[in-house]
């Protein structure tokens, strides 16, 4: 049975649009580079993990603060600065990741207008503000939405603001996400509803346990199962 006038907030990446795999693609070309004996692959990875987990707390998200976790990974790896050529190769891959390009997920470009039609809809992407602006132009998708927020991290804090800022009814309001830790945790903490619907590229550092008692998380398999609920 579909719910009638409701709120629904979108993430972006990896929600409406492909992300992570391109971050997956370029982290593969330096693995190949930097996972050589003895370092293996999987501890290149961890170590990769680490720097990234760190640098987004200093410094947020995006293609300039992935290069920073690229070449700090390398220098910790090898124990030496990058050189010229290795510096080069690096701001390749970083650059690879912010195609003009939006690959939007199976069943978005047909379902999502349909949803419009019927609800509010909101988006709340978190990144570098350019680039999160260029990806949301470049998808068509912005004059389905009420409102547009770019925000530095999708924490407890910012929905709180967006509550206030929006003026939402937490109890008709669903926050729409692959990300567990970003898209439904802060989500539920703040008293809203959510629906989790996993990405098989979703970032490592994005996964957190979710309680599968809570009844207010509806979760599905793909984009297109919305318009059976909503």
């Amino acid at each position: 049975m579909r719910r009638d006038n409701q709120v629904l907030i979108f993430d972006a990446d990896d929600t409406l649009w492909e992300n992570n795999i391109r971050f997956e693609r370029a982290i593969d070309t330096f693995l190949d580079e930097v996972a050589r004996p003895p370092i293996s692959r999987a501890a290149a990875r961890a170590a990769l993990d680490r720097i990234e987990a760190a640098n987004a707390k200093t410094h947020g998200y995006g293609a300039q603060v992935f290069l920073r976790s690229l070449v700090e990974c390398f220098e910790q790896l090898r124990g030496r600065p990058a050189d010229a050529a290795e510096q080069a190769r690096f701001a390749a891959l970083a650059a690879s990741i912010t195609s003009a390009e939006v690959e939007l997920i199976p069943g978005v470009a047909q379902t999502l207008p349909a949803l419009a039609a019927r609800h509010e809809l909101l988006l709340l992407t978190k990144g570098d503000q350019a680039e999160q602006r260029a990806k949301v132009d470049a998808s068509g998708l912005a004059g389905l939405f009420r409102s547009v927020h770019i925000v530095a991290e999708k924490d407890f804090s910012e929905y709180y603001w967006l509550i206030g800022e929006e003026a939402l009814e937490p109890e008709r309001t669903w926050m729409i996400g692959n990300s567990p830790k970003s898209d439904i945790l802060p989500a539920r903490a703040v008293g809203l509803n959510a629906v989790f619907i996993p990405h098989q590229h979703t970032w490592t550092l994005e996964e957190a346990e979710l309680d599968p008692a809570d009844s207010r998380v509806l979760r599905l398999t793909t984009f297109a199962e919305l318009e059976e609920h909503f």
